[in-house]
C-alpha cells in the first residue's frame, strides 16, 4: 500500500496536520494472495487512460456515460458500454476533486479551489470558493453543490454560475481532506458536517434535520477526528456512512432519524445493498453487518493489509480493489473469494462504481477499466 493511502491529511487554520502512524517503516506487508480458482466468470470489457489520479475522483455515470477525470485537469465523459469517448475537455488546471454529474453537465474543482463546470466539453462557466475542495461536486435540480475542507456549503446556478447560498456552520478546527458525504434524498441534500448528516433545503440552504452518526472521543482534536467519509451507501431512504476511524450508521433520510449506529475503525466509505453493509477496516478486515440492525454477517481477514478501496456491492457480490490494482470479487453472503482481476498493477482508487452490468473502477496510474461478469 501507498502512504497516501494510509494517511490523513487535517487542515486547522493554515497548519497541516499528517496522521502517519500507517507510514512507518514497520507497516505490515500486504497478506500474499493465494492461488484463487474462480467460482465465477467476469472479464474486463474496455479501458481508457487519464492522466494519474492523485485526489478523490468521483466516477459519475448517468445517461449511460461516465464522467472521469486525470491529475491534468482533463474531464472525459465515456460510453459506459464500450469505453468510447464521447466528449474530452481541459480546464487548464490540475484538479483536487471530481466528477460530479447529472448526464448533462459536469463539474470538477482545481486546485486553485475554482469550480469548473462543463457542458458537452465545453466549459461553461468557472466560480472560487475559498477553501480547498476534497469532495466530488454534486450536480442535481439545476444547481452544482460544492463542500470544501471547512465544511462550509456552496450552491450555484449550473446554467451561469450564480452563487445562490452559501451554509456555514461552527464546528472543530480540524477536517478531514477526504471525499466526505454529498449526496440527495428526493428534494433534501444531504451533506456530511464533521460526525453529523445534515439534510439541507436545496432551495434556500437551511438545514430541516442533522443526525450524529457517532460521538467523538479521544484527548485531543486529531483523535476526535470523525468525519464522515463519502460516498454514501444508499438503500431506499436508508444511507449509511463511516464516521473516520470511529463507527459506521445509518440515517432514514425520511425521518431524519438515526436508524444504529456500531463502533468500528477504519478510513475508506461502506457499501451495501438491501441487506448488507460492507466496508473494511484499518487493518483491511472486511466486515459485513446487517442492514436493518447493523449485526455483524461475517468478516473476512483474507485480503489483511493489501490497501483496500471502498468497496461496491455487485449483485450476488462486494467488490474491492487493492493497492496493488486487483479487484477483489467476494460472496455477498459469506466473504467467500470467488473471482480476482488485474488492473494495470497501481493502487485501485475510490469507489468502483456500477451501470447496469458493468463495474468501472479508476486506479493511481489514471487507467480506468471496466468489468463485466459472464
Amino acid at each position: 500500500m501507498k502512504i497516501a493511502r494510509r494517511s490523513a491529511v487535517i487542515l486547522g487554520g493554515l497548519a497541516l496536520v499528517v496522521l502517519a502512524g500507517c507510514a512507518g517503516g514497520d507497516r505490515p506487508k500486504p497478506t500474499p494472495l493465494v492461488e484463487l480458482t474462480p467460482k465465477i466468470a467476469g472479464r474486463q470489457v474496455w479501458s481508457a487512460k487519464v492522466d494519474g489520479v492523485q485526489f478523490p475522483l468521483g466516477i459519475s455515470v448517468r445517461a449511460g456515460r461516465a464522467h472521469v477525470a486525470g491529475n491534468d485537469g482533463t474531464v472525459l465523459a465515456l460510453d459506459a458500454q464500450t469505453g468510447a469517448t464521447v466528449w474530452q475537455a481541459n480546464v487548464g488546471a490540475r484538479l483536487s476533486a471530481g466528477v460530479g454529474s447529472d448526464g448533462r453537465f459536469a463539474a470538477v474543482v482545481t486546485r486553485d479551489n475554482e469550480v469548473v463546470v462543463l457542458e458537452g466539453g465545453n466549459v461553461l462557466w468557472r466560480a472560487s470558493v475559498p477553501a480547498q475542495v476534497a469532495t466530488p461536486p454534486l450536480v442535481a435540480g439545476e444547481r452544482v453543490f460544492v463542500v470544501g475542507v471547512d465544511r462550509v456549503v456552496h450552491a450555484f446556478d449550473v446554467l451561469d454560475g450564480r452563487r445562490l447560498w452559501v451554509l456555514k456552520r461552527p464546528g472543530d478546527s480540524l477536517t478531514l481532506s477526504q471525499a466526505g458525504v454529498l449526496t440527495a434524498y428526493k428534494d433534501t441534500l444531504l451533506v456530511g458536517q464533521g460526525v453529523r448528516l445534515l439534510g439541507v433545503d436545496p432551495v434556500k440552504g437551511t438545514v430541516r434535520w442533522e443526525v450524529p452518526i457517532t460521538t467523538p472521543r479521544g484527548t485531543n482534536e486529531v483523535e476526535r477526528l470523525a468525519d464522515l467519509v463519502g460516498p454514501a451507501a444508499r438503500e431506499g431512504s436508508s444511507y449509511c456512512v463511516r464516521a473516520f476511524q470511529a463507527a459506521v450508521g445509518c440515517v432514514d433520510a425520511e425521518r431524519g432519524t438515526l436508524r444504529w449506529n456500531q463502533n468500528g475503525g477504519g478510513i475508506a466509505a461502506v457499501a451495501g445493498d438491501a441487506d448488507f453493509i460492507f466496508g473494511a477496516d484499518g487493518s483491511d478486515r472486511i466486515t459485513a453487518r446487517q442492514r436493518a440492525g447493523g449485526e455483524v454477517a461475517w468478516t473476512s481477514e483474507a485480503l489483511l493489509h493489501r490497501g483496500l478501496s471502498a468497496p461496491t456491492a455487485m449483485g450476488k457480490t462486494v467488490v474491492f480493489g487493492d493497492s496493488e490494482g486487483w479487484m477483489h470479487f467476494l460472496a455477498r453472503d459469506s466473504g467467500e473469494l470467488l473471482l480476482r482481476l488485474p488492473t494495470d498493477g497501481s493502487q485501485v482508487v475510490s469507489a468502483p462504481v456500477l451501470w447496469d452490468n458493468t463495474l468501472i473502477a479508476a486506479t493511481r496510474n489514471g487507467g480506468i477499466f471496466a468489468f463485466r461478469p459472464e
